[in-house]
């Protein structure tokens, strides 16, 4: 099943291209900061998932999604292995982060760091370090990069994935499209050079959903509002391609 989450920081937006037919997620949101109401729609995002129904395979607009699709795979019973493609960490916290950006903190919430007001609003259990593998991270803020250097999360090369996973370990595949070289994904807000090109990216995720041992998929997409958003929408579906029908 396909599930469309058109919302960046909390906000709707417009003109996202997602395969059809999807599943619309679109609940109406609380009045509140932009934390309060990720927290209410990743909650829906979790009780989505908690109802079996195949290998989920989400188009949000940003990262946080991984709260609630941890949290409903959870409800489900299956504590995956998170596999995070994004050229940055998104391992920052409040303490660490040079820009107050919420989405650079996704991962650090997953493994129990930052704010958890998310985490907590879905009911998410954390995840230890070792759970967690950080797929080309390559554009760090100094101290999210400390801080990863402290932790035990894995930073792998995308061409090195699948000598990494876990043997006997259901996967979790999340893939932030900005882990693709600029050159051919265009439309990214925070784009990144120096990438692994579409074609590596597309070759890695297929590689892990041979495994069959994939249990939820998502992706988080480009801007459908900039330049070369039409590119960006078909190099996203050729990465999501093994997950869509």
């Amino acid at each position: 099943m396909i599930y469309a989450i058109p919302y960046y920081m909390g906000n709707r937006l417009t003109g996202l291209d997602v395969p059809q037919p999807h599943v619309l997620v679109d609940p109406v949101l609380p009045e509140g900061s932009e934390m309060e109401r990720m927290a209410a729609l990743y909650e829906v995002v979790a009780a989505q998932i908690a109802v079996p129904d195949g290998v989920p395979a989400v188009y949000a607009g940003d990262c946080c999604v991984i709260l609630g699709m941890l949290a409903g795979l959870q409800r489900q019973g299956i504590d995956p292995v998170l596999v995070f493609y994004d050229a940055h960490g998104d391992f920052n916290t409040w303490e660490t982060t040079p820009s107050d950006f919420i989405g650079g903190m996704p991962l650090a919430m997953a493994t129990g760091r930052g704010d958890m007001t998310i985490v907590e609003a879905c009911g998410m259990r954390v995840l230890p370090d070792t759970d967690a593998i950080l797929v080309d991270g390559r554009d760090l803020d100094p101290d999210e990069a400390k801080a990863l250097a402290a932790s035990d999360v894995a930073i792998v090369p995308v061409g090195e994935i699948a000598a990494r996973i876990p043997a006997n370990r259901p996967l979790y595949v999340h893939v932030d499209v900005d882990v693709v070289d600029p050159l051919d994904l265009p439309a990214i807000n925070y784009p990144s050079p120096d990438g692994p090109g579409l074609d590596a990216v597309a070759r890695s995720v297929a590689g892990l959903a041979a495994t069959g041992r994939v249990a939820a998929y998502s992706a988080s997409t480009w801007n459908p509002a900039l330049p070369g958003a039409d590119v960006a929408a078909v190099a996203t579906n050729r990465i999501s391609a093994p997950f869509l029908f």
